[in-house]
């Protein structure tokens, strides 16, 4: 266990997500569960806007402005979208201790994505970068050979059945060292509550050439860098 107190940690996502209005509103999280079952009573679809609530226990749910970007991970985990530290019965908030590592980790699930689908080569597809904080006491597996099974560029399998374990056990989450971009850091947090509520930072656009992602445009500085 190790205590991380980072200032600033990292996260990637797709543009395309709104913000969900029940975790910004002012009402108590402990309350969510009945507000959304009323709304849905005159919107159907507000139960599959707002998510599994029951994935995250009440006292350990986040809201305010800007909640939405924390709690989506976890009440839109899916079995269909499993990831290193879960196998989708679950959600976990990742971030990077950098926004280069951040961006190397979206990189290399994005053109995995692309590559099932056989995409045309074209700038496919827009993202945003979260910038938010953290200070947690993590089970850390920074040189621990032990756990080197976690750390597998393919293979979740290690690594899902250890957060599984952990979770149950009521851990905050993992630190690790980044499989995508040498010498950088993650985290997988296993609750909302474990980091703060992040703010907005660049605004992304990936290039796909048909092979791989090759160039990487920030959308604010109208900057296109090339992807080594």
């Amino acid at each position: 266990m190790s205590r991380v107190a980072w200032p600033r940690t990292h996260r990637i996502i797709r543009s395309r997500f709104p913000p969900i209005d029940l975790f910004e509103d002012i009402a108590p999280p402990e309350d969510w569960d009945a507000l959304a079952r009323a709304e849905a009573k005159t919107n159907p679809r507000i139960l599959e806007a707002v998510g599994r609530l029951d994935q995250v226990p009440s006292a350990r749910r986040v809201g305010g402005p800007g909640a939405s970007l924390v709690m989506a991970p976890f009440v839109h985990c899916s079995t269909d979208r499993p990831s290193r530290f879960s196998d989708g019965t679950f959600g976990v908030y990742y971030a990077g201790d950098r926004f280069e590592v951040a961006l190397a980790e979206t990189i290399y699930h994005h053109e995995a994505l692309m590559a099932a689908t056989a995409e045309p080569a074209g700038w496919t597809s827009q993202f945003r970068e979260l910038v938010g904080r953290i200070d947690a006491g993590l089970h850390d597996l920074r040189d621990q050979p032990a756990f080197a099974a976690c750390l597998d560029p393919d293979d979740y399998t290690a690594g899902q059945d250890l957060a599984r374990r952990l979770r149950g056990a009521a851990s905050d989450g993992l630190v690790y060292p980044s499989v995508r971009e040498q010498g950088g850091a993650c985290i997988a947090a296993f609750f909302p509550d474990v980091v703060s509520i992040p703010v907005q930072g660049r605004h992304l656009a990936y290039h796909w050439d048909g092979q791989r992602v090759d160039r990487v445009q920030d959308l604010g500085e109208r900057i296109v860098y090339a992807v080594r």
